[in-house]
């Protein structure tokens, strides 16, 4: 079993960043794909970011691209985003995602363990 858990989310004015945390505890997720995703009010979980398992291809939704960027440290067991230039369309709950196998985790049906989420708010 694996436990996900999101921290550094919080309230920011538009134009400013923060970076987000996924600590994996349990059975170790140093062999998974690892992402991003993230859910408006009244909106579908969308896909934000994913990295491979060795952080050597990440993969980035439109939206985000030039502004946010996924990392991750094995030997620590966890997954960065670092969000800058936020605005306030940016405001969601933010969950970390593991996926099984290869590759990366781009879509909410690949996922296999999810996060309870953070959440990020963007004021304008």
């Amino acid at each position: 079993q694996v436990q996900l858990i999101e921290s550094g989310g919080g309230l920011v004015q538009a134009g400013g960043s923060l970076r987000l945390a996924c600590a994996s505890s349990g059975r170790t997720c140093s062999m998974y794909p690892m992402g991003w995703f993230r859910q408006a009010t009244g909106k579908e979980r969308e896909f934000v970011a994913g990295i491979n398992w060795s952080g050597g291809i990440t993969d980035y939704a439109d939206s985000v691209k030039g502004r946010f960027t996924i990392s991750r440290d094995n030997t620590k067991n966890t997954v960065y985003l670092q969000m800058n230039s936020l605005q306030p369309e940016d405001t969601a709950v933010y969950y970390c995602a593991a996926a099984l196998g290869g590759g990366l985790v781009t879509t909410t049906m690949g996922v296999r363990y999810w996060g309870k989420g953070t959440l990020v708010t963007v004021s304008s």
